[in-house]
């Protein structure tokens, strides 16, 4: 068997089940929610600046599905974030306009994530992956990620204090 005859055969067998998974797969409940409580510790330093942060979400295949928050100063400083500048931040002027919101200070922070993605649709159930990225001029860096399934079922996970985030809570309800 030639490999083109080998690569249609293998085409052949990966399309279907492909589409099978996509038309089989059940958005999130529309009452499912995350909820995010995010801490910036305070930090005792003579050249404290507030740090950068992005927080995102990502599917299985590592595609980002949403920008959840994203603090930075001015546009300049975006690519300081490294991790979510060159998955999303780059390609995307527009959701970058929608989603940018002021530096914040030391002090506790609770945001929700609905379960839309960028465009407004309703994810799949399934793995994903939430990440923050914290970066602070004159300090750290910091990169955290959580795996996640999103189903039916709503649970906790607590992310574990680093050196520019304090504890980071997720909760993922289903009402």
């Amino acid at each position: 068997m030639t490999s083109f005859a080998k690569s249609l055969l293998a085409m052949s067998v990966a399309l279907p089940l492909a589409i099978s998974a996509s038309v089989n797969a059940k958005p999130l409940p529309q009452s499912a929610v995350m909820e995010v409580e995010f801490e910036l510790p305070k930090i005792e330093t003579s050249m404290y600046a507030r740090p950068y942060v992005a927080v995102w979400i990502e599917d299985a295949n590592r595609k980002p599905v949403r920008t959840v928050q994203l603090w930075v100063g001015k546009d300049e400083w975006l690519k300081d974030l490294r991790s979510w500048w060159r998955k999303v931040g780059r390609y995307d002027r527009e959701l970058v306009d929608a989603v940018t919101s002021a530096t914040r200070p030391a002090g506790e922070y609770r945001f929700v994530w609905n379960g839309l993605d960028d465009n407004g649709n309703r994810v799949e159930q399934g793995a994903y992956t939430f990440y923050a990225e914290v970066v602070r001029e004159h300090g750290g860096r910091n990169y955290l990620r959580q795996k996640l399934e999103l189903g039916e079922a709503g649970f906790t996970h607590v992310l574990t204090p680093t050196e520019e985030t304090g504890e980071i809570k997720l909760r993922y309800r289903v009402q």
